[in-house]
């Protein structure tokens, strides 16, 4: 009983340790990027932190967008223009604020839909409380690995999500300009179909005849 009881414990606290990891040193969204538009986050970071930003344009246009990254002082760390998708790991060197911009002023009609990812610090450890002087035990180890499997299958889960998104808006536009294309295509026949029938029945219409007599 007393080893069941240990079991449970453990993986509730894999569990609770993937969940906090998830909130506490991660921040993921997807948002909508108007034309002319620039979208700026900010991050508290303290000095040697590593940080990964990594984001993906998911709709719009030619799936290409501005990002902008800087420190707390200003100075520039990153800076790529129109990139579909890319990824950036520092470690900051200073205390304060950072900031991250992704813009579209570079288009006129077409709004984005942009994903990111931003991870700060690394993942605490598994199991805070124990003695890791010692080597894990065999139930320790299961739950290490099922801990990294989980952020294996998340990682894997928006991934695929993405491209999911990405393949249903190529298919909604492919589908668009089919259906512009077979309305146009529709009333190309027409117009023909009617001028054929102009052009027939003026062959057959009743055409006045000029008698001309020749007199001795």
């Amino acid at each position: 009983m007393c080893s069941y009881h240990g079991t449970i414990r453990l993986f509730v606290q894999v569990l609770w340790a993937h969940l906090l990891c998830g909130w506490a040193f991660g921040s993921e969204l997807t948002f909508e990027l108007p034309d002319n538009a620039k979208q700026c986050f900010y991050e508290d970071i303290t000095v040697g932190t590593k940080c990964t930003l990594e984001f993906q344009v998911v709709t719009g246009g030619h799936y290409d967008v501005d990002c902008r990254l800087e420190d707390a002082d200003g100075t520039v760390l990153y800076k790529e223009m129109k990139k579909q998708y890319d990824s950036f790991t520092f470690t900051a060197a200073k205390n304060g604020t950072y900031k991250f911009c992704f813009s579209n002023e570079f288009s006129t009609f077409t709004h984005k839909t942009v994903y990111f990812d931003f991870q700060v610090g690394e993942d605490p450890p598994l199991f805070p409380n124990e003695n890791r002087v010692t080597a894990l035990t065999q139930m320790e180890s299961a739950c290490v690995s099922i801990h990294e499997a989980l952020k294996s299958v998340i990682d894997y889960q928006t991934h695929f999500r993405l491209r999911e998104g990405q393949g249903r808006s190529r298919a909604e536009d492919l589908n668009t300009r089919v259906a512009f294309w077979s309305i146009g295509e529709a009333f190309i026949l027409l117009v023909v179909s009617i001028s054929q029938v102009v052009l027939l029945r003026s062959f057959f219409s009743d055409r006045k005849t000029t008698t001309t007599r020749v007199g001795s």
